[in-house]
């Protein structure tokens, strides 16, 4: 269909996969991903682009270039710089823009969390906490622990890293989504006594936080960014409603 509109996806997450494949034949979808993970899911029936676009003036012109009907903010929660960034380009562009946003997890009972603000407020705080600490942060914050020499940190990334820039670390590969008995063999193997993670919301990555539950664990959580104003939703139904919308103008 050459009239279909066209939808810039920002990507990254199972939410954005899902929704790429469901708006696929309505919508001429391009599917963007930052290119920091080799092999990431991708959704088909759909334009794949690799890779950041150079700040808020060249998405902007991207945009206009590409003649794109609307943009659809699916990353990670914590992807702040390319949310920001599309946030401003839609503003320059006039172009409708969309937070398609996972709720938060939320502490229930039996949960023993300490609140960090950002990553630097954790690299601080987890001193206070244990002494063995399971780091799911993602890769590219790791530096904020570095020099710590009282802790004997466990990380697991999805690609292996060239350099681990921890003192005392154990490192490991996998790719989740990890059951709560994977998850609880895991912390129970190391002899974890904190975890230390942010604030992802959704499903794919809460075993780890129901494993540390059961075994009585603390648990560090790192807050997410502050929220840009505009339009948001919690779900892919309702990003899907919002789409439709904009497709009937």
């Amino acid at each position: 269909m050459a009239d279909r509109p066209r939808a810039l996806l920002l990507g990254g997450t199972s939410e954005a996969v899902a929704l790429a494949r469901k708006t696929a034949e309505n919508f001429d979808v391009t599917y963007s991903l930052a290119g920091r993970t080799r092999n990431p899911s991708r959704p088909d029936n759909v334009t794949i682009r690799t890779g950041g676009f150079g700040g808020v003036a060249a998405l902007s012109a991207w945009l206009l270039a590409r003649n794109i009907d609307l943009v659809v903010d699916a990353t990670h929660p914590f992807a702040e710089q390319i949310s920001l960034n599309a946030h401003n380009s839609c503003q320059i562009t006039g172009i409708p823009l969309l937070r398609l946003l996972r709720p938060a997890w939320q502490a229930v009972s039996g949960d023993i969390w300490y609140h960090a603000d950002d990553i630097a407020d954790a690299s601080r705080k987890i001193r206070a906490l244990g002494t063995a600490a399971f780091l799911s942060v993602g890769h590219q914050e790791l530096r904020a622990f570095a020099g710590i020499d009282d802790i004997r940190f466990l990380i697991r990334t999805v690609d292996p890293l060239e350099t681990v820039p921890l003192l005392k670390s154990t490192y490991i590969t996998g790719r989740g989504p990890f059951s709560v008995d994977q998850e609880t063999a895991l912390l129970q193997a190391h002899e974890i006594d904190v975890l230390v993670s942010k604030n992802a919301g959704g499903n794919g990555a809460y075993a780890k936080i129901t494993a540390a539950r059961n075994l009585g664990l603390s648990v560090l959580m790192i807050g997410r960014p502050s929220s840009l104003p505009g339009n948001t939703v919690d779900n892919i139904d309702r990003a899907l409603d919002w789409m439709g919308m904009h497709r009937r103008r």
